[in-house]
């Protein structure tokens, strides 16, 4: 017996998205997780009046009117602005880059000095048309600037040599001749109050919700409890890596609760050298400047520190390694998931692409409206 018209195999934002605008089209929708709570990685906890970001550090931003005027029923967000400074053996430096990264560097006063500066390293390097990461970042922003805060950071967040790394991964990364520092070019910005979790907890009021479930394992049990199925797993897994296993980057954290105000003073730091293990440091309280749900200021502070490994069974897959390998294989799959009646695959891990949380949530209100 069907009792569901979709069965939801995670409780991120896809899966939350989705069942939201299928239960206000009238349909009965029972969300499945095999994580013991909802919002996949998005998910936050409270610990001391923090809202903890339990997989790393997500910021809210979009230059999409309709996405930003879609969360905005479901919370209400802060006017977090993401400037996160780059530590390299000590020295800190601006991110994005901008005219204060640029007179930190070389000590140049005008934008136009420093795009002189940017222009001699990169002639010097013989770069014309950039073939890698390497040569993409010294076009951008010059030989001593990709040396000092891009290298390091991206080899070990990779686990890869930066000429071994697509171009393309670099071009996401701003670089201003103004003092802005706004990583983001985004109209709309910000964190949801209360956390990701009660945002996400919106989207599902009133759907049928079951954690610690494995969509895997039920499935085997027989006939699933629903004429459709809403995929946001590895797509590979789905089914039983036949052709074989994509590749992921995996982030490993460690998080200390500290008996102080103030560690660092900011949200994100990044640590650009090579030598030093983790990625970034994330303080989580100034997300939300500081303060407690109720505004009051919070007197302990907790960090994260982030370690970048190569993804094996059992870890959590983050980041897909887009490599032309890799998305010759996932086209194999989607071959495969094509075919597959009554399934849909969405989301980071069904797609096996990066995506931002604004796109994620395009990208299932365009597919709520392609399929219903």
């Amino acid at each position: 017996m069907k009792k569901y018209d979709y069965l939801i195999v995670g409780a991120g934002l896809y899966g939350a998205v989705f069942a939201r605008e299928a239960m206000d089209r009238g349909k009965k929708v029972l969300v499945i997780d095999r994580r013991p709570h909802i919002a996949g990685n998005v998910y936050t906890e409270t610990v001391e009046g923090i809202h903890v970001h339990k997989y790393g550090a997500h910021i809210f931003h979009t230059n999409d009117e309709n996405v930003w005027k879609y969360v905005c029923r479901f919370a209400t967000f802060n006017r977090f602005t993401n400037s996160p400074v780059a530590n390299y053996h000590g020295e800190l430096y601006s991110l994005p880059f901008n005219m204060y990264t640029f007179n930190k560097m070389w000590g140049v006063v005008t934008p136009e000095e420093a795009a002189a500066k940017i222009e001699e390293q990169r002639r010097e390097a013989g770069i014309t048309e950039p073939k890698n990461l390497e040569e993409q970042a010294i076009s951008l922003v010059g030989t001593d600037i990709y040396e000092k805060l891009i290298k390091g950071y991206t080899e070990k967040q990779w686990g890869r040599p930066c000429t071994e790394l697509p171009a393309f991964i670099i071009k996401r990364l701003p670089v201003r001749l103004t003092f802005d520092n706004n990583y983001f070019n985004a109209a709309f910005q910000g964190i949801p109050m209360g956390g990701y979790t009660r945002l996400v907890a919106n989207l599902l009021e009133g759907a049928d919700v079951s954690l610690g479930t494995d969509f895997f394992a039920m499935k085997a049990q027989g006939a699933l409890p629903a004429e459709h199925v809403l995929y946001t797993g590895p797509i590979d897994a789905y089914f039983d890596h036949r052709l074989g296993t994509l590749e992921y980057r995996s982030v490993r954290f460690e998080t200390e609760i500290l008996d102080i105000p103030n560690f660092q003073g900011n949200a994100a730091v990044n640590y650009t050298d090579r030598e030093t293990p983790w990625t970034r440091i994330i303080e989580h309280k100034w997300f939300e400047f500081g303060r407690d749900d109720e505004g009051r200021d919070i007197p302990k502070t907790i960090i994260s520190r982030e370690y970048s490994s190569e993804w094996r069974k059992g870890d959590e897959p983050y980041y897909p390694v887009n490599d032309e390998k890799n998305n010759a294989l996932y086209q194999s799959y989607k071959e495969l998931a094509d075919k597959e009646q009554g399934v849909i695959f969405g989301g980071r891990l069904g797609e096996y692409k990066y995506y931002d949380m604004d796109a994620v949530i395009a990208a299932a209100l365009k597919k709520v409206g392609e399929v219903l």
